[in-house]
């Protein structure tokens, strides 16, 4: 299982402190069948812990999951700054899914060396 983060997540990530060992840990989550939301169209919203919290006050991510393949984190937000993403996202989110989700192997070396994803690396 490859995992990635887009610039914009990796961005966020960073500014809350979230370890790539959480992304992982969600991610594995998924992997078993223990997905907190399934939006459809291979989008996934999964939490993950705050440092030193639960991960009922910590963030929730927008993961376009394909299992056993790849994950590709693209959003989060923390359950105190919003109360859940609408509509018109999760459908934007699917969109995305369908083109990232379809990339080439090709097309995926080129989008990591442009910097639009980086991958999470295995401990």
């Amino acid at each position: 299982m490859r995992i990635f983060k887009s610039r914009w997540f990796q961005r966020f990530a960073r500014k809350e402190g979230i370890a790539d060992a959480a992304l992982r840990e969600a991610v594995a989550r998924a992997e078993k069948g223990q997905i907190d939301a399934d939006l459809g169209g291979e989008v996934i919203k999964q939490r993950i812990a705050r440092p030193g919290q639960g991960r009922s006050k910590g963030y929730r991510t927008i993961i376009l999951f394909r299992r056993g393949a790849k994950a590709f984190f693209v959003y989060g937000f923390s359950k105190s700054q919003r109360a859940n993403i609408n509509d018109d996202e999760v459908q934007q989110f699917k969109e995305a899914a369908k083109i990232v989700l379809s990339l080439t192997e090709n097309a995926l070396a080129e989008r990591l060396k442009k910097g639009d994803f980086v991958e999470v690396k295995s401990e």
